[in-house]
């Protein structure tokens, strides 16, 4: 699997020729061995043929392989080098499990063009998985989320505890935008008037939205611990 102590190498950011040389570093040699082989039946048999693809296969046997610290990485090389379409991620995301679901969700920005992979994003962002979640809002749902389901996304990840240092491009969505800023301070109003805390990440949201927080409707950052999360009608989550 990888070498003791390799740390777990994070697929979101990451361009592909480099994660691929960065994963190998981090394999024994046998774990090194399989994934070369994976990605080269990937690449000699892309697309479907039969019920299911010999690359599908591979893409279940990641975690055995290569460890779960790495499996993400290698799933999503494997995924790019089958050159998964839209119909094809969608297939592995309905079928698959949650690591192979986030697996796709990793793999968007560098298989799917377009906006006609944002369903997969969506059910993402409606599960209690926080992993999906936070995979949901990588590059691919910062570029084509509308502002309407990424301020709603961004609000999840309070309630959820998804740290917002998740959220690819947060400084640049949320710049400026005044309707986050109003919501921001309706979920803070509503935890302090409950008793709550407020997360400290609501706070370093608004900053980037606004020059400081409106006047009057935010208490000041949380100085004890944090209490359990709530949604943002106020129920606990």
């Amino acid at each position: 699997m990888n070498h003791p102590g390799s740390p777990a190498l994070q697929p979101t950011g990451t361009p592909l020729g480099d994660l691929r040389t960065l994963l190998t570093t981090r394999l024994d040699e046998s774990a090194a061995n399989w994934l070369d082989r994976a990605l080269e039946e990937a690449a000699e048999n892309p697309g479907t043929h039969g019920p299911i693809s010999v690359w599908e296969l591979r893409l279940a046997e990641a975690g055995r392989r290569c460890g779960p610290d790495h499996a993400d990485a290698a799933r999503v090389l494997i995924l790019h080098a089958a050159r998964a379409d839209a119909a094809a991620l969608d297939r592995v995301y309905s079928q698959g499990t949650a690591a192979e679901r986030r697996a796709v969700l990793h793999a968007l920005t560098h298989l799917v063009p377009g906006p006609e992979a944002l369903p997969l994003v969506e059910d993402a962002l409606r599960t209690n998985d926080t992993t999906l979640v936070a995979a949901a809002l990588g590059p691919y749902g910062a570029t084509h989320l509308t502002p309407h389901s990424w301020r709603h996304a961004v609000l999840k990840c309070l309630f959820t505890g998804v740290p917002v240092a998740e959220v690819t491009d947060l400084a640049r969505r949320a710049a400026g935008d005044g309707e986050l800023a109003r919501m921001l301070a309706d979920y803070a109003a509503e935890r302090t008037a409950a008793g709550r805390d407020v997360p400290g990440d609501l706070h370093r949201v608004l900053t980037l939205t606004t020059s400081g927080p409106p006047s009057g409707l935010l208490p000041g950052p949380p100085t004890g611990r944090e209490s359990g999360t709530a949604d943002p009608h106020g129920k606990e989550s």
